[in-house]
């Protein structure tokens, strides 16, 4: 039978058998009631609904259940507290059943190419995993105050089913920011909101697809694992494309011959290296003349220290670049805000895909960033955490030259982390296990390569989610590593 909404208190999904072969109703209220604390439905210090409403919704009389209440808490299943109603023990006694908490959650697999240690329960106390933003400086305050004026002020339809492509005033917001910022020139109809760059490429793949073959995207070598695994799943041919101290080759992306072109020509990961202007110019013209798409990955290009800001790709050619940004490092990746800026003729493709994808991101996120934007408390964040990460990345550099000898440091004019080149001597693998064993989480250049190396001798160090002293004592732990593999 269908369950009648209750206005009071949490709901507990139960049912109960009104056929002749069915135990006694309580009997049932009641193993129900254990079942769903042994299994982590109700856990250590929910609280239960009142009797009245478990036993409306559950169409039995209020004494059944409220004798089932008192039955569990005789047996130390529940408490009840004198005005406050019925809860979950915290400290549950071992019992024959079996009963136990929620289990924790299960170790969440590393992606392909990425070392144990990214894993959450791997993690070493100093981890310089790339691209970990400094997550204790979320501006938790301003966005409280985001996310009460956007209650506040949103109409109820925006909390509907809306535009795939996400809320207005947002894209408005955002399509102001990026032509202030990074010069992109778009209108707001052609920003699509995502949950992640990720899920962005995803839609790409499928919005390019129809051909009767695979959607053939190049790819920067070296780059993420986690960005060609995305591509993969998406049932797209990947093709790498080697980069180089100007960035990627313009010429072996032609020579791929690909439908979209994935670069980063702001701050390559994890080289560092910035797309030169001449190479920009060249893939511009090479999408032109063969229709391609590049989809431009505007990469940690907030966090710039030693160089005046690049202009995002797209300006360039914004009828054959995609544009991508997020919040992951700006803000949280947590938050799962990214965006899209599609040419027009390709925007209607994109947007179906979402539509399919998932009917469009969460509103209410979307609406207290746009307000965070509105207010200006998202430019005086990035200024600041412009201001500490540079603060790091000094203090990365200094402890480098201080502990490492015959190391060099690349790719530090921008972003969250650097490369470390040590002599050709040193092998890197080794080097990554001896860190290991002193609790230090370095990564190996070869792990962002398609088909790496059977040697090298550079290893990646992110520094966003690190103090300055972390910072010197991870690298004084590295120094000893290096010390013992040498």
């Amino acid at each position: 039978m269908p369950l009648e909404e209750s206005n009071r208190g949490p709901e507990v999904l139960l049912a109960v058998r009104r056929t002749a072969d069915a135990p006694p109703l309580g009997a049932q209220v009641e193993a129900g009631l254990r079942a769903a604390v042994r299994d982590g439905r109700l856990r250590p210090g929910d609280r239960l609904p009142p009797s009245r409403t478990l036993a409306r919704d559950l169409g039995v009389s209020r004494r059944l259940v409220v004798d089932a209440y008192d039955q569990l808490v005789a047996e130390a299943w529940l408490e009840a507290r004198v005005g406050a109603g019925t809860f979950v023990r915290r400290a549950l006694p071992a019992h024959p059943d079996g009963a136990r908490a929620a289990p924790p959650d299960d170790p969440v697999p590393a992606p392909t190419g990425v070392p144990a240690t990214a894993r959450p329960d791997g993690r070493p106390r100093i981890d310089f995993f790339p691209g970990h933003p400094d997550l204790a400086a979320f501006p938790r305050a301003d966005w409280q105050r985001a996310t009460r004026a956007a209650l506040r002020e949103l109409p109820d339809a925006a909390l509907g089913y809306a535009d795939p492509r996400g809320l207005r005033e947002l894209r408005v917001a955002l399509a102001a920011l990026l032509a202030r910022t990074r010069g992109v020139v778009c209108r707001p109809g052609q920003i699509v909101l995502c949950q992640g760059v990720v899920q962005a490429l995803g839609l790409l793949v499928r919005a390019t697809a129809g051909s009767g073959r695979p959607v053939r995207v190049a790819v920067e070598d070296p780059y993420l694992h986690e960005h060609r695994d995305v591509l993969h799943h998406a049932g797209a041919e990947v093709v790498p494309v080697p980069v180089d101290e100007l960035g990627v080759r313009d010429e072996a992306v032609a020579a791929a011959r690909p439908d979209l072109a994935l670069v980063t020509p702001a701050h390559q990961c994890p080289t560092g290296v910035v797309l030169a202007a001449g190479r920009r110019a060249a893939l511009a013209r090479w999408a032109e003349r063969h229709d391609a798409l590049l989809v431009e990955d505007d990469y940690d290009a907030e966090y710039r220290y030693d160089r005046a800001p690049v202009a995002a790709l797209q300006a360039l050619a914004p009828r054959q670049v995609v544009y991508l940004g997020s919040t992951s490092k700006t803000l949280a990746p947590g938050l799962r805000l990214a965006w899209m800026v599609v040419p027009e003729d390709r925007l209607a493709a994109v947007v179906q895909a979402k539509r399919y994808a998932d009917g469009g991101s969460p509103v209410l996120e979307q609406a207290a960033f746009a307000r965070l934007l509105a207010a200006g408390a998202y430019d005086r964040h990035v200024r600041a955490a412009r201001r500490r990460q540079r603060g790091r990345r000094d203090a990365l550099v200094a402890a480098v030259a201080r502990e490492l000898d015959g190391a060099r440091v690349d790719g530090v004019a921008a972003g969250l982390h650097a490369l470390v080149r040590l002599p050709a001597a040193v092998d890197a693998a080794a080097l990554v296990a001896a860190a290991r064993a002193r609790d230090v989480g370095v990564y190996p250049l070869s792990a962002y390569r398609a088909d790496p190396p059977a040697r090298t001798s550079a290893v990646v160090l992110g520094y966003g989610a690190l103090g300055e002293a972390a910072i010197a004592q991870g690298v004084r732990g590295l120094a000893a590593a290096l010390r013992e593999v040498r």
